[in-house]
């Protein structure tokens, strides 16, 4: 879960998202009463499932270890083959935009000669 989160396309979307639910929650009083209300939810879903789960989550360690690092591995393979991964979504918007605008005036040009 590190490694993925330590992809900048991720995080960054993680970043948008976070800001844009802060933003709506302090500018709509109704959706912050409703937000609140889930997140006191899950907080205690959470709490009380943490301490039921940890006997199994122990005895299935060794299990979740390898697969960890199977997983690692194959995240390390798919940045090697998907390098837009390392790149931050205002990239990727601002690289496919300026992408598009010279697709788009090499048409014009075509079009016009």
């Amino acid at each position: 879960v590190k490694q993925v989160d330590n992809l900048a396309l991720v995080n960054s979307a993680h970043d948008m998202v976070s800001t844009a639910y802060a933003s709506t929650k302090e500018s709509h009083p109704y959706i912050r009463s409703v937000c609140d209300a889930a997140e006191r939810g899950v907080k205690s879903v959470t709490g009380a499932t943490a301490s039921c789960v940890q006997p199994v989550l122990t005895m299935l360690e060794p299990h979740v270890a390898a697969a960890s690092e199977y997983a690692s591995k194959g995240l390390d393979k798919l940045g090697e083959k998907l390098p837009l991964l390392q790149k931050p979504v205002e990239q990727i918007v601002s690289d496919t935009k300026e992408l598009v605008s010279s697709r788009v005036a090499g048409a014009k040009g075509a079009v016009s000669s």
